[in-house]
């Protein structure tokens, strides 16, 4: 399987290789995206950790896992210029084959444990939206039980389900999601390694969508009739809607529920191939919340999202050096989620340099559009670059620069301008 894959989620161009393959060949993981736990990781990175130990591909158990440690200087402006704020995420993961180990068709089980240590990271630049996606509210010291589920394939490569405590962003308003093609060179790994929040979940659903840190308890349905549809639908513990921090609490289910569908297409466009998709989805939310005065009893809205390879070939020393563009957009009818509308957009270079076929680079804007109930703000605008450099095996570091014009905090918070340097290690 993908890195994807291992969490049994999203539809794919082509079938992905075989997940002992994977695990043979750690060091050709590609670019990754900025926060791998919250996109395009799974459950145990490169299976790493368990090879050393002794496991063997054969028994379907798969130990690995992820770190990613940042430090963060807001260097003009913000809410307090020149505050430097550390990050770290360590998270080990277990994945185990049930149709392998035991025999049980279809089955699998995933476990993953998450020790964040950071601080407020956003506030200090009076973000709203949020620059940086490996932190979020607080508590920003927490030991956690990420994922806990039970997968179970029905038919084979076309419907499955999983059960338990898990990461919709998987497999909902995903546009960093990798494409997977036979010929492997024409594959895009993660679309952007952009670090901004919305990049991991569409900032329209921030404060009810439940992803990394915040994991959600339910259930799960893929339906991939064909290599290039899918069906995505899930209904979900909405306890975050409230305020709860679902990441550090047991399941709750007490009428506060988050249910959410997708549909997507993938394709190959025009003479050269160019693999592209597009994802569209609507989400409701169940509940009664009172606000900064305002009681609202559930609300909902839709999503988009969509990539395309534009470029193949760019560089004569990489082969198979690309570049890729994405966009996103969201909105809902809430009088107290914190943004209202959301439209995303960038670009993405892989191996554009040299003969260095594994860095990527890009640029990304981010425009949210405030709840005015809440902020007075009528926006908060983003931009943000980065280059990602592969240091060796599956570790990369990557340099990144922000720029908010209008931070959404507050009206006299002067446009803020914030460097980070992030060091992701799968193993």
């Amino acid at each position: 399987m993908t890195l994807c894959a291992v969490a049994g989620v999203a539809a794919r161009a082509q079938p992905a290789p075989d997940a002992a393959a994977q695990a043979s060949r750690p060091e050709r993981v590609a670019a990754v995206s900025g926060n791998p736990a919250a996109t395009d990781f799974g459950i145990t990175g490169t299976g790493w950790l368990g090879r050393q130990l002794g496991l063997k591909d054969e028994w379907g158990v798969t130990l690995g896992g992820l770190w990613l440690a940042d430090t963060n200087v807001v260097v003009a402006g913000g809410v307090q210029p020149g505050g430097w704020t550390n990050n770290s995420a360590l998270i080990i993961g277990l994945g185990v084959d049930a149709e392998k180990l035991v025999g049980w068709r279809g089955a699998s089980f995933g476990f993953q444990f998450l020790q964040f240590n950071g601080t407020k990271t956003n506030e200090e630049a009076g973000s709203i939206a949020g620059y940086n996606g490996i932190v979020g509210l607080p508590p920003f010291n927490r030991s956690e039980l990420l994922e806990a589920w039970y997968l179970q394939e029905m038919v084979k490569d076309v419907l499955k389900m999983r059960i338990g405590r898990s990461l919709p962003t998987y497999d909902f308003g995903n546009v960093l999601r990798p494409v997977s093609l036979a010929d492997e060179d024409q594959n895009i790994p993660a679309v952007s390694g952009l670090l901004y929040s919305p990049i991991f979940v569409n900032a329209s659903m921030i404060g009810a969508a439940l992803g990394y840190y915040n994991p959600a308890n339910g259930v799960t349905v893929n339906f991939t009739p064909t290599k290039s549809f899918y069906v995505n639908l899930g209904v979900y513990d909405g306890n975050r809607y409230r305020g709860i921090q679902t990441g550090t609490y047991p399941p709750m289910f007490n009428g506060y529920f988050f249910n959410i569908g997708e549909v997507g297409v993938n394709w190959l466009l025009g003479e050269g191939k160019h693999p592209g998709q597009f994802g569209i989805g609507l989400w409701r939310q169940t509940g009664q919340v009172t606000f900064h005065g305002i009681t609202e009893d559930g609300t909902g809205g839709f999503y988009l999202f969509g990539s395309q390879r534009v470029a193949y070939g760019v560089n004569p020393g990489v082969r198979n050096s690309s570049i890729s563009v994405f966009y996103q957009l969201g909105a809902n009818d809430s009088r107290t989620l914190p943004i209202s509308q959301y439209y995303g957009a960038g670009a993405t270079g892989f191996g554009l340099i040299g003969d260095r076929a594994r860095d990527s680079m890009g640029i990304g804007l981010a425009l949210s559009r405030l709840n005015q109930n809440i902020f007075q703000r009528p926006s908060e605008l983003m931009i943000q670059a980065y280059y990602q450099a592969h240091l060796f095996a599956s570790t990369f570091l990557q340099p990144t620069v922000t720029y908010i014009p209008t931070p959404g905090a507050s009206p006299t918070v002067p446009g803020s301008f914030m460097t980070t340097l992030r060091l992701t290690v799968l193993f």
